[in-house]
C-alpha cells in the first residue's frame, strides 16, 4: 500500500538553488511526485503548521524563517514513503545527519536545514491537507513503477 507524505523545501533550499537536487533524490529513489507548488507561506499558515512548537523558545524563529522567502511544497507517494523520505532527509540536527542524506550533504545550521518532511502517517495526512487542495494532487500511473517494486 502506497503512503503519501509532505515535503517542504524551505527558503534556504530555494534560495540556494537546490530544489531540483533535493526533489531529484526522492524521484531517483522511486517515489512518485503527485503534487508540487512554489508558494509563499504566510504567518497564519506557518503558525498552524508549526503549532506543535508554539510554546518552545525557537517558535518565533521558525515562523520568521519559513515566511522569509518562497518554499517548494511537494507530495510524494510510494511504499513506506514517510520512512523513506525521513531517511533521505537526514537527522534534524545537521551534525547528526548521515553523509548522503540531504541535510548531511548540504546543511550547516539547525534552523536553515533545507527541508521539512512529515514524521508520521497522521502528521502527513494533516500536513498534506494544510498545503494542498484535493484537486492539486494527481493520481496517475508511471510506466516505470513496475520496475521499482514488485507489489
Amino acid at each position: 500500500m502506497a503512503q503519501r507524505t509532505l515535503i517542504i523545501v524551505k527558503p534556504d533550499g530555494v534560495q540556494r538553488g537546490l530544489v531540483g537536487e533535493i526533489l531529484g533524490r526522492f524521484e531517483r529513489r522511486g517515489l512518485k511526485l503527485i503534487g508540487l507548488k512554489l508558494m509563499a507561506v504566510d504567518r497564519s499558515l506557518a503558525e498552524t503548521h508549526y503549532a506543535v512548537h508554539k510554546e518552545k523558545p525557537f517558535f518565533a524563529d521558525l515562523i520568521e524563517f519559513i515566511t522569509a522567502a518562497p518554499v517548494v511544497c511537494a507530495v510524494v507517494e510510494g511504499p513506506e514513503a514517510i520512512a523513506v523520505v525521513r531517511m533521505l532527509v537526514g537527522a534534524t540536527k545537521f551534525t547528526e545527519a548521515a553523509p548522503g542524506s540531504i541535510r548531511g550533504d548540504f546543511a550547516l545550521d539547525l534552523t536553515m536545514n533545507l527541508i521539512h518532511a512529515s514524521d508520521a502517517p497522521d502528521t502527513a495526512e494533516k500536513e498534506v491537507e494544510l498545503f494542498f487542495q484535493p484537486d492539486e494532487l494527481l493520481d496517475y500511473t508511471r510506466d516505470g513503477d513496475r520496475w521499482v517494486t514488485s507489489g
